[in-house]
């Protein structure tokens, strides 16, 4: 036969991604978004220094950028006072929670997550042939003690838990997942996908313990610190298992020019702390136009708002259908009760401004009976 033979695996699965970007969407619609508040990306933007080592990097795009990322893996070591050897950069955590998987999890294997959880850890298993086993959320929170209680029933290799979580904005304390950590089964790791927690309140995230195997955590430059086209995540854990890595990751993943970006970032928490609390006032711009419109904002620890739309899943699809048309990009979560929702992003006024103005004309064309 002519063309490439797929595995049977390959073959099996639906040639589909998990998110249809917003530059998609604007080669549909023939136009641009007004607003494009939908991503969880920063609008705030990168530092000026980081602005300025990117310019300082760019000639020397034409090599390759270290494969060991040694100054920006030494520079966060320090920065969590880890050893170098707990720590590994990856490309973004995207690219981290494909490695583990490819490390850990075979054709059969059993993996546990929310229903409605981050889509693309989902393709990860399902790409390297592992068996998906779901819980659903509690409350508009992962549920903790249903997750390990799963992973046990089904000899989990990986239990996935986001804190602060996406979709819904909401979060675990510190103390509830040192009690999660303590019920992972033997034989299995708990991936804690901390993405958001810069945004998170005080007691948020437990101690990094590098000794448990148990626990590998991963971390982003994409959202607090702006930098999320340059793809700079990076894991958290027992040196055996971060050493572990070397034997399927890309060597050459990171550029020179995102290792830079990322360092000099590290290297100004004025302007990440600033980011920061910019993030809290729009979080707070974005919940009050929900309620003066109707809406109910779910409480967030993330740089998103998740806002029930008082109905139903087809309600909500309505509305961001509505949005859409009027050039705000948003998303919402998939799986029902929490699809009742749309999820809208932190940004600055501008943006708001023109969600103020847009958003009740959406709700009128979404909803025609509305009072």
């Amino acid at each position: 036969m002519r063309g490439p033979r797929f595995t049977p695996l390959a073959t099996s699965l639906p040639a589909s991604v998990p998110f249809v970007g917003p530059e998609a969407q604007e080669r549909a619609r023939g136009r641009r978004f007004a607003a494009r508040i939908g991503a969880n990306e920063s609008g705030f933007g990168p530092a000026p220094s980081v602005v300025e080592a990117i310019a300082r990097a760019g000639p020397d795009a034409w090599m390759y950028g270290d494969p060991e990322s040694h100054d920006l893996t030494r520079a966060l070591a320090a920065h969590l006072d880890l050893p170098a050897e707990a720590v590994l950069v990856g490309e973004g955590i995207d690219g981290l929670l494909g490695y583990l998987v490819r490390l850990l999890v075979g054709p059969g294997d059993a993996v546990v997550t929310s229903d409605g959880a981050y889509p693309t850890f989902n393709y990860h298993v399902a790409g390297f042939g592992g068996t998906i086993h779901k819980v659903p959320f509690r409350d508009d929170h992962e549920d903790t003690r249903a997750l390990t209680a799963r992973a046990a029933e089904v000899d989990a290799r990986i239990i996935y838990l986001a804190n602060p979580d996406n979709p819904m904005g909401s979060w675990h304390d510190a103390a509830t997942l040192a009690e999660t950590i303590q019920s992972v089964p033997d034989g299995c790791i708990l991936l804690l996908d901390e993405a958001y927690v810069e945004f998170a309140p005080e007691g948020t995230a437990p101690l990094i313990d590098i000794s448990d195997p148990r626990v590998i955590r991963m971390r982003t430059f994409s959202k607090a610190h702006g930098l999320a086209g340059m793809r700079v995540g990076y894991a958290i854990g027992h040196p055996d298992l971060i050493r572990a890595f070397n034997k399927v990751r890309n060597h050459f993943g990171m550029s020179r020019v995102s290792q830079a970006a990322a360092l000099a970032s590290l290297a100004d928490p004025a302007y990440l702390a600033g980011t920061i609390a910019r993030v809290v006032v729009a979080r707070d711009r974005i919940a009050a136009i929900a309620r003066a419109n109707g809406l109910a904002p779910l409480p967030s620890a993330t740089n998103f708002v998740t806002v029930d739309c008082g109905g139903d899943g087809a309600r909500a699809r309505a509305v961001l259908k509505a949005l859409t048309d009027l050039d705000i990009f948003v998303r919402m979560p998939f799986v029902a009760p929490e699809d009742r929702c749309i999820r809208i992003s932190c940004a600055p006024e501008s943006e708001l401004d023109i969600l103020a103005e847009r958003l009740p004309a959406a709700l009128a064309n979404a909803i025609p009976d509305r009072m």
